[in-house]
């Protein structure tokens, strides 16, 4: 290592952190001190470089970072000479002043010239600070930079953090840096195990510090810590013949629980397996961050993994602290199953009359009403069985009275599936009324059956017309009945099943349906909400086709071809009512392709200035050219290419074949070239002008016939 380049280790000991805090803490805590290094123009070699934590520390170990700033130039404009200097060329007061302030005879300033004329400038070159000297404040403002809304204080202290600090480790090399900080010094001793190794760790060096505390029984790397996890998880498993079910979101809560994980195999009472599976891994996933163990057919075991923070040389206490802690959640969730099938989902559905969904929108029976007659017309639509969308519809709310979802409430339309299928109902409906809530998150499958997909698309759209007619729509941050996620659900749904629906349509069928009181105060401006509802599911797209990797531009042509006013949809050919969502989709691909042609910028480019030419017409533009107008060669020659190019395309916009009408597209730009350059188009002759402009409008509509490819001009 350089002498002028050396490792930087920073360690920052606390009591246990916020376990789901935790990554996003240690990730600001070493960009915070990366980007504190970089603004005071200290070298930093950060290759491989990342944060490193446990429940107790945070850390930046940096392989290397120079010892000192570089040289420090300034220059400070002074006045301009006319100001400077008198009629005999001596200083005036002006310049006195900035000299004296710049510390210097006003004979050593320089001279520079900007735009006004020129001017003294003094410049400055001073010796670049010690690293070491500076580290106090590049930690300070990365700790102040951190996402934490609640601090905690401690002791008589003014100062706060997430939780209280210990202990501070700051080497530069093989230097101990001071770094004051929220009462702690920085030092070379940082701290092992908590039980395990209740001792000292000193650092001679930071390239010690991974190795040092690993023999301290601390991995401080998250990496090696959630490798192990899931190989002692896995390992734990197989020594009852089944596979471990590690879900992403809770390996990561243990390893954030964890600083020398150590797996311990559990189980329980086989008996307890007649419950909903889904209900004993949320309590065994959820609520005590274990792991559930698989049997070969892939149905969950009475078998289950627990990682402890400790090698107990006692595990058969370990295992049955584990094993306790679960048997008393099982036990109810046993009972409630239990109770909630003597009852039967029919029974259920009876107290919903009495459960108000929303004041204005009635109870939740009303809308489950309202959910299946639009699942019938939807079915219908798009060719399922429109009694078998009816009846999941009708069932799939009567959950939400079971003793175990108001116990479990992540469990809504999964409790449903299993008392669907015990009361004897078609396997279609039991698993339509479960599906009726996918996607359940972001990145989650839309619902599988027919039945399940049109089941999800009558829920949100009761949901979304509901609520913005009831004045619900989100405003900020407000979302109560979560509009924006049962949007995105509502398209995603739409476009992933590949069904021709008509947004605009859906929006009025369920409209109609809601309670007359909403209809009556919505109604002198339903067709306004409606638009403004059916433009709000376009617009949660943005975010699922940037997801997807598609370029801004790419979608605000395709939204801009969906959300036009009114005369450009007349224009266009655009069903007032809307555009068909998989429709959208299918514009959104072939836009993909067309972006890549050569032609692309320029025609884009060119409707852009059609646009903006025909917005500035002042006269009437009439439907059509008049071939007897056209008297330019380039005009004519234009004109038989976009006669040829409404003919070509005709059949492929009918077809949807965005594609090839896009590719018919590129081809007219020759002749499009060929017109701007040698025609004008604002010609004195009145009539000329009108025909010329009656074309440029045929071919612009004609252009933004796929989308508003305007869009992809830069």
């Amino acid at each position: 290592m350089s002498a002028k380049l050396q490792p930087l280790l920073i360690e920052l000991g606390t009591e246990e952190l916020p376990v789901k805090a935790l990554p996003g803490l240690a990730r600001a805590f070493f960009d915070g001190v990366v980007a504190g290094l970089g603004k005071r123009g200290i070298e930093v070699d950060a290759t491989d470089a990342r944060p490193l934590y446990t429940p107790r520390r945070l850390a930046v170990l940096l392989h290397g970072v120079a010892v000192e700033q570089p040289e420090q130039r300034g220059e400070v404009l002074g006045p301009y000479l006319n100001i400077a200097l008198d009629a005999d060329g001596l200083p005036t007061r002006a310049l006195e002043g900035f000299a004296a302030k710049a510390g210097v005879d006003w004979k050593a300033l320089e001279r520079t010239t900007d735009a006004k004329g020129e001017r003294f400038v003094h410049r400055s070159v001073t010796p670049g600070a010690r690293t070491a000297d500076l580290l106090g404040e590049v930690i300070a403002e990365a700790v102040a930079g951190m996402p934490i809304p609640k601090p905690m204080r401690w002791g008589a202290h003014a100062h706060g953090f997430a939780r209280p600090v210990h202990w501070l480790v700051v080497l530069l090399g093989k230097d101990v840096v001071e770094a004051p900080l929220m009462g702690v010094t920085g030092d070379r001793m940082s701290r092992g195990h908590r039980f395990m190794h209740d001792k000292p760790v000193w650092f001679s060096a930071p390239e010690d510090y991974v190795e040092f505390l690993r023999g301290a029984k601390v991995l401080v790397d998250p990496d090696e810590r959630r490798a192990r996890i899931v190989a002692e998880v896995e390992a734990a498993a197989r020594e009852v013949g089944g596979t471990a079910r590690i879900d992403a979101g809770n390996l990561e809560e243990v390893n954030g629980l964890v600083e020398w994980p150590k797996a311990v195999r559990c189980g329980f009472e086989p008996e307890f397996l007649a419950v909903p599976a889904e209900a004993l891994v949320a309590t065994m996933e959820a609520n005590q961050k274990f792991f559930p163990v698989l049997d070969g057919d892939g149905r969950l075991s009475e078998h289950f993994v627990g990682i402890a923070n400790i090698e107990s040389s006692d595990e058969a206490e370990v295992r049955k602290g584990y094993e306790r802690v679960i048997r008393p959640r099982f036990a109810d969730a046993r009972f409630f199953f239990v109770e909630d099938m003597k009852q039967g989902l029919a029974g259920m559905g009876e107290g919903l009359k009495q459960v108000t969904y929303q004041a204005k929108l009635g109870s939740v029976a009303d809308k489950a009403a309202r959910v299946a007659s639009l699942a019938a017309s939807v079915a219908t639509a798009v060719g399922a069985d429109p009694q078998l969308a009816r009846r999941a519809a009708e069932l799939s709310k009567n959950d939400l009275q079971s003793r175990l979802v108001g116990e479990f409430p992540e469990l809504q339309g999964i409790a449903g599936r299993y008392y669907a299928v015990a009361a004897g109902e078609p396997v279609e409906v039991a698993d339509a009324v479960d599906e009726a809530y996918r996607p359940r998150f972001g990145g989650d499958d839309i619902a599988l059956s027919p039945a399940g997909k049109v089941l999800a698309i009558a829920e949100r759209l009761d949901t979304l017309a509901g609520g913005f007619a009831a004045g619900l729509k989100p405003t900020g941050n407000k979302d109560p009945f979560a509009l924006r996620r049962n949007a995105l659900g509502l398209a995603r749904t739409i476009i992933e099943s590949g069904y021709s629906l008509n947004l605009f349509e859906l929006i009025n069928d369920a409209f109609r349906l809601l309670p007359s009181q909403v209809q009556a105060s919505a109604d002198q401006n339903s067709d306004t909400i409606q638009l403004e509802l059916h433009d709000f599911v376009i617009e949660r797209l943005r975010s699922y086709y940037a997801d997807k990797g598609v370029p801004a531009q790419h979608f605000n042509a395709v939204a801009a071809y969906a959300l036009a006013d009114s005369e450009v949809r007349a224009a266009r050919h655009i069903p007032l009512g809307g555009v068909h969502l998989y429709d959208f989709d299918r514009r959104i691909d072939a836009i993909g392709g067309f972006a890549q042609l050569p032609e692309a910028e320029a025609l884009a480019a060119a409707n852009k200035r059609i646009g903006n030419i025909l917005k500035k017409a002042d006269i009437e533009v009439p439907r059509m050219e008049d071939p007897a107008l056209l008297s330019e060669p380039a005009e004519r020659a234009l004109a038989e290419a976009v006669e040829a190019l409404y003919g070509e395309t005709a059949g492929a916009l009918r077809s949807g074949d965005y594609a090839n009408v896009l590719t018919h597209l590129a081809r007219v730009r020759p002749q499009v070239d060929a017109f701007f350059d040698a025609v004008m188009v604002n010609a004195d002759d009145p009539a000329v002008r009108a025909n010329r402009l009656a074309l440029l409008r045929r071919l612009g509509e004609r252009l933004g016939s796929v989308a508003a490819i305007e869009h992809l001009s830069a």
